[in-house]
């Protein structure tokens, strides 16, 4: 039998470091994942619950955000459970095995520059501002 999932979604909310009473590292996370679909078809997204433990729970927490892509290689468990009314439930998760970064941290970092700054502007230098590299051939060129 073979249980493997490998998705890549982004993160729906900040993830939480929690420890258990036996001082284990554990986070629980959701992650959005867009369904493949059509031209003309609407787009649908899938809200899949995480959870990760120990070296990989404390990675999660350190280096993601709300808005992160990431990428999850891991199992799916069930848990049964009873919720407050007395209904019994069953919860299904991915057990991570395996996260890692997809985008780049240029990426997914927000834009240092606000929507009012003005743009760098280089045309200040006049023709005069430059000098002439006259008959240097391509040989001599660094590139």
């Amino acid at each position: 039998m073979f249980n493997l999932v490998v998705l890549t979604g982004r993160l729906t909310a900040d993830p939480e470091l929690k420890t258990t009473q036996s001082g284990i590292s554990v986070t629980s996370f959701s992650i959005a994942v867009d369904r493949r679909y059509r031209a003309g078809e609407e787009r649908q997204t899938d809200f899949i619950n995480v959870v990760a433990w120990r070296q990989q729970a404390e990675f999660v927490a350190k280096y993601f955000k709300k808005g992160n892509m990431i990428g999850i290689e891991g199992s799916i468990q069930t848990r049964k459970y009873t919720d407050k009314n007395g209904n019994n439930r069953t919860a299904f998760e991915v057990v991570a095995n395996n996260v890692q970064f997809v985008e780049s941290k240029r990426d997914s970092a927000p834009s240092a520059v606000e929507d009012n700054a003005p743009a760098a502007s280089f045309s200040n230098a006049g023709a005069n501002d430059f000098a002439d590299l006259g008959d240097i051939a391509d040989d001599d060129l660094p590139f």
